[in-house]
């Protein structure tokens, strides 16, 4: 099929002929910028999903395109046996925004959870974990068997390591479940995939506490709350904690996959314990470096952006942490979805009915009261 010439009915074909149909898809989309897509007829969409959290800084944010340009013009890839540009300038980057010492970067946030998981066993020699219900954390072998979700995890047992789901929020039900070979928690800060799940404020801190306790590491999923979606670099910043391991992607490349997870001083991966073929190239670092440098100058305005989707959705009671807005819809989430997509935005159905937006964080306030717009009609046309 000539790639210029696009057909939806003719890529539907093609791409049920020969992908695995592990996602369900209607649009071709052909063309990104600031916070719209284009699909291949030309029809314009207000994009509120972002990547599911990936472009923070907007579609085909220039400063990130020549990055990555530059990039691609010099060295797109070596081994990991060598020194290349951006890798350290971009991790030492990454240690001064979050208070942590070391980085190991991965491809993607499952191989983050994976690497975490790996650390955390290895250095505390201890085998099991506590993850929360409702909690995702990856589809890789590791990650899946930290994710609650049974219709996602349970086809693929038995899975290791062994882990406890607990119920989230709920700080209490960690200290019962530690147990003498515990080696970590892992945990979201604002469940993501749940349908943007918000604990009690003192959660992370009173979680810390135990794990400090205790003796047990605190790993924090950060894969699609970081990199400034809740109106700081890392959401457990607002909790004025320190993890012993956080996990990163999504939003970490703007749109270029790339992953990490960064640790505290005194833990990491020695000599071959860990490694990756493709994990912080030259690209793919060169992307991470420009998303930092512009984000920083986005951040600031990330809590008056989050007050007014809270003021204009506030008669459907959502829930609001920075850039993460939640709604509980039900069955009819998957209506809404559609009527928004007829209408030019893009919205997507999380878990359990909920409605959740994860808009670029580069969005306007006159972006904001246009998606908002279509979604209470979209609300309307359920009456």
């Amino acid at each position: 099929m000539n790639t210029r010439e696009m057909n939806i009915q003719e890529v539907k074909k093609c791409d049920s002929t020969y992908i695995m149909p592990t996602f369900g898809r209607e649009l071709l989309l052909t063309r990104g910028e600031g916070s719209y897509v284009w699909d291949c007829e030309g029809n314009k969409y207000l994009d509120l999903v972002a990547g599911i959290a990936v472009c923070n800084t907007g579609h085909c944010h220039p400063t990130i395109v020549q990055a990555i340009q530059m990039q691609t013009e010099t060295l797109m890839h070596c081994s990991n046996l060598y020194y290349i540009p951006h890798r350290a300038i971009f991790a030492e980057k990454l240690v001064n925004i979050s208070g942590m010492a070391k980085v190991f970067f991965t491809n993607s946030g499952t191989e983050a959870t994976e690497a975490a998981i790996k650390l955390a066993r290895v250095r505390t020699k201890k085998h099991a974990f506590i993850a929360c219900e409702n909690g995702f954390h990856g589809r890789g072998s590791a990650a899946l068997a930290c994710t609650h979700e049974p219709k996602i995890r349970e086809p693929f047992g038995p899975l290791q390591p062994s882990c406890t789901f607990v119920p989230y929020g709920d700080a209490h039900a960690i200290k019962e479940a530690i147990a003498s070979d515990t080696a970590a928690v892992i945990l979201e800060p604002v469940q993501g995939q749940a349908g943007v799940i918000i604990p009690p404020a003192s959660y992370l801190s009173d979680v810390r506490d135990i794990c400090d306790e205790a003796g047990v590491l605190l790993i924090v999923d950060e894969v699609q709350t970081g990199m400034g979606r809740t109106g700081a670099w890392f959401a457990y910043q607002h909790a004025g904690i320190l993890p012993d391991i956080i996990t990163l992607a999504k939003g970490l490349g703007s749109g270029f996959p790339i992953g990490a997870i960064l640790a505290r001083e005194g833990l990491q991966f020695e000599r071959g314990e860990h490694g990756s073929t493709f994990a912080g190239g030259p690209v793919a670092c060169a992307a991470g470096c420009a998303t930092i440098d512009v984000l920083q100058d986005v951040i600031t305005a990330i809590p008056r952006k989050a007050a007014l989707f809270s003021e204009l959705l506030q008669e459907h009671n959502p829930r609001v942490y920075g850039l993460m807005i939640g709604i509980s819809v039900g069955e009819h989430c998957a209506d809404i979805a559609s009527y928004c997509t007829t209408h030019g935005v893009l919205v997507n159905c999380a878990a359990h009915g909920n409605l959740r937006l994860l808009p670029p964080l580069t969005i306007s306030d006159e972006e904001i009261r246009e998606g908002c717009q279509v979604i209470q009609a979209a609300f309307s046309s359920l009456s």
